[in-house]
């Protein structure tokens, strides 16, 4: 079933973001709790957010989905910056914009945050209010102990953040982004080189993806520290993930830290990929958030 969905605007830090908002279908005769969802790193609306909006949608819920300040269609002058708190704030702005958004349950809203805006998702949480629960699927949550462990080491840690330093400082000056190519099968200094649905035309790489990195990103993004937000938490949160998608030890240390908030289901052998829009993995996370989020989401 093609989902029914309508398209928005809203204001973060001065720039308009452009969002759309899944509706169930039939619409239920009172306005639905509303799920955030936003997507992995380097991504726009159209790919994983717009398939598990879609799911929710089937399940009952709204969702709302959204381009990043400087990604996709929406405004933002240093654009594809990967840059975890400036995101964190535009997941706080689209909530504040559902607090006001008549054809949803405004009292009842939530959020789901794959791969690396699981980070993003987890710090709004910590800092919103509004916010009533979240799910996270395939969350990337690392440190900086785990980032250098990811990304070849101290000295390889080291190298990046100078890269980004020369970047900001660069942007800073002339007003110019230093960027490299996000994914790809041929470019060896491609981000995710040979990275799969990135790279293939009928997955993840559509006509609205950017496919672009700027490289004034590796600072925010390496010194993100998602695993210390656990201590902040205050309500409920629940994860699904596998142990053979990325860093599993990353969410084990959260949820752990989290106790009694985190709660999550593991998956066998399903890897990073497969969750952002292969049709049994997307079924098993869906079913799964949308058992907490009934659980944890009382509609008015």
């Amino acid at each position: 079933m093609t989902p029914n969905y309508t398209t928005h605007s809203f204001l973060s830090n001065g720039n308009k973001l452009i969002a759309k908002l899944y509706l169930p279908t039939p619409l239920p005769s009172s306005p639905p709790p509303v799920i955030v969802v936003t997507g992995a790193w380097t991504t726009v609306k159209e790919q994983m957010p717009h398939v598990y909006a879609a799911e929710l949608a089937q399940r009952g819920f709204a969702a709302f989905t959204f381009d990043f300040s400087g990604w996709g269609q929406s405004e933002g002058e240093n654009r594809f910056l990967e840059d975890p708190i400036a995101k964190t704030e535009d997941i706080k702005a689209a909530v504040h914009f559902l607090t006001r958004c008549p054809d949803v349950d405004t009292s009842q809203i939530a959020g789901l945050g794959l791969c690396a805006s699981s980070g993003y998702m987890v710090k709004a949480f910590t800092e919103t209010p509004a916010l009533k629960t979240i799910a996270l699927v395939a969350p990337w949550l690392h440190n900086p102990a785990i980032a250098k462990e990811v990304y070849g080491g101290p000295d390889a840690y080291s190298a990046l953040i100078a890269t980004s330093d020369k970047a900001s400082q660069k942007f800073q000056e002339t007003g110019q982004i230093t960027t490299i190519t996000a994914a790809s099968t041929t470019d060896q200094t491609a981000l995710m080189y040979q990275a799969p649905y990135y790279t293939e035309p009928d997955r993840g790489l559509i006509a609205a993806y950017d496919n672009q990195f700027n490289l004034a990103s590796w600072r925010p993004w390496l010194t993100f520290d998602a695993i210390t937000l656990a201590d902040q938490l205050s309500k409920p949160l629940f994860f699904v993930h596998s142990k053979a998608a990325v860093i599993p030890h990353g969410i084990k240390q959260f949820a752990e830290a989290a106790t009694p908030w985190a709660t999550g289901l593991w998956l066998d052998n399903i890897t990073q990929f497969e969750f952002y829009d292969q049709t049994e993995p997307v079924r098993l996370a869906s079913d799964a958030i949308a058992r907490h989020f009934s659980d944890t989401l009382s509609p008015q």
